[in-house]
């Protein structure tokens, strides 16, 4: 990625749709905006600073769980010398947070930095993190990456075919293979499939695609997409090091796992064409989406997966599109060009000043489930819930390459009965981070917050905004 600048292309002067979608501004922006934001997992939201990119910013909905309303306060500084911007990020198993490289570092240099550090929520403190050994990780830039199944946070070394893991438990990095890699990771779209796989959207060989596992260590050919989706390359090359240069392949569009088990992906503009398009991939086969409007795309922009199932993805306009299965809509509201996020509320997190509602529902099917949780539990202490699909459908947020702000991970929402009062408890050690898990069992550790209030309270796992039945607990 290279840096972005939002742009607005009037898409909505006329002929827009008019409906309940809306944008609607927090109560208290955050404090010099924010680039992207990050779900924890105690219902809390971290923002990265827009203005100054060393600092976070913490957003705690109010009593009542809102997030409208709710109140930012800073948190601790990244690392001495590490303000970076376009880098890779995830929230682990654990809670902690990892943010990884940076295109740009400090501000506005370009320099693929190899820099990266952990924050861990309980103690706000960042730590840094070394990369993996060798020369090939010494510019790590804005890199692909995601969460596994297994709970290893994998990221693949921008300017060669390499691809590590790193083991939150352990703190040690692991080089897996990368047999069958058709081309350099640079650019590409990655998106985690039910199987533990992970789905490839090569940009320099595009329209190309791989599956990667990383359990074998091996990328077998996942077929072209039928238009492409990588847009040409950008600009000049560049010489890091003893190895050949870099160049720039291009950018490719985000891609979601949505609720039917496909997958949508989306795309730059290409080389010699006036129209950006998008695919689908289902039952082991691409086949065409609906395309963009003329002078819209979405090569390095945000996508979310709306509760009711569709995939809310932003052009490089800032317009919002809803794709509903069959057609790409366009909204009547414009993003500015700001990131986007579900938050467990159902609404999408819009940079760190809005957030996006808009109408219908999720089938019941999606939703997580509770099957065994204590009656009673007491304020301070942690306890342990099972259940089904408590990760969700799909990671449920995508930007092609890096600032990844995925959020397939279960979250505990306690609500008292007497007073209606919203609290969030921290959820850490999660049994899996796979999507679709359907019926097999899964579990996560849930902290009551020592302040909560006590009494008779209903308590919901949610994920990617979905809630699932509540279940009667009582608060000591």
């Amino acid at each position: 990625m290279f840096r972005r600048i939002a742009f607005a292309l009037g898409l909505c002067a006329v002929a827009c749709p008019v409906g309940a979608q809306t944008l609607v501004k927090l109560a208290h922006p955050a404090p010099g905006g924010a680039d992207i934001t990050l779900q924890m997992t105690d219902g809390t939201v971290l923002g990265h600073s827009a203005s100054d990119q060393s600092a976070w910013y913490k957003l705690t909905p109010d009593i009542n769980g809102s997030y409208v309303n709710g109140t930012w306060t800073q948190l601790a500084s990244l690392p001495q010398d590490y303000s970076p911007y376009a880098f890779a990020s995830a929230v682990l198993a654990d809670g902690r947070v990892v943010v990884d490289g940076g295109e740009y570092n400090p501000g506005q240099t370009f320099s693929l930095t190899d820099m990266a550090a952990i924050y861990d929520p309980a103690k706000n403190t960042w730590k840094s993190l070394k990369q993996p050994s060798g020369h090939a990780w010494k510019h790590v830039g804005d890199s692909s990456s995601l969460v596994l199944a297994d709970g290893r946070y994998l990221v693949g070394q921008k300017l060669t075919e390499e691809m590590a893991a790193f083991d939150p438990k352990t703190m040690t990095w692991t080089v897996l293979g990368n047999a069958g890699k058709r081309d350099f990771n640079s650019e590409e779209t990655w998106t985690l499939m039910p199987d533990g796989r992970v789905m490839v959207e090569d940009v320099k060989k595009g329209p190309h695609t791989e599956i990667y596992d990383p359990v074998a260590g091996t990328f077998t050919d996942a077929g072209k997409t039928p238009v492409k989706l990588n847009g040409p390359p950008c600009c000049s090359c560049f010489h890091y090091g003893p190895k050949k240069p870099y160049c720039p392949p291009g950018e490719i569009g985000p891609a979601l796992l949505m609720p039917d088990g496909s997958i949508f992906a989306t795309g730059s503009t290409p080389e010699g064409e006036s129209i950006a398009h998008t695919a689908i991939y289902k039952d082991g086969k691409w086949k065409a989406g609906p395309d963009f409007p003329r002078g819209d795309e979405a090569g390095d922009s945000f996508a979310s997966l709306l509760p009711n199932g569709h995939a809310l993805v932003e052009g490089v306009s800032g317009q919002l599109y809803e794709f509903d299965g069959t057609n790409l809509v366009r909204e009547s509201v414009n993003a500015s060009g700001n990131s986007l996020m579900v938050l467990p509320t159902g609404e999408i997190m819009v940079g760190g000043g809005q957030v996006y509602r808009t109408t219908g529902t999720y089938d019941p099917s999606w939703a997580p489930a509770i099957t065994s949780a204590p009656g009673t539990v007491t304020r301070g202490q942690t306890f342990q819930i099972f259940g089904t699909q408590f990760n969700g459908l799909s990671q449920a947020n995508s930007f092609g390459d890096e600032l990844q702000t995925f959020t397939n991970y279960p979250l505990v929402r306690i609500t008292n009965n007497a007073t209606g009062h919203v609290f969030y408890a921290r959820t850490h050690d999660h049994s899996t981070m796979g999507v679709a898990t359907g019926n097999t069992t899964v579990s996560t550790n849930v902290d009551v917050p020592a302040g909560m209030e006590t009494g008779a309270s209903s308590m919901v796992v949610v994920a990617n905004g979905i809630p699932s039945t509540p279940v009667s607990v009582t608060v000591n």
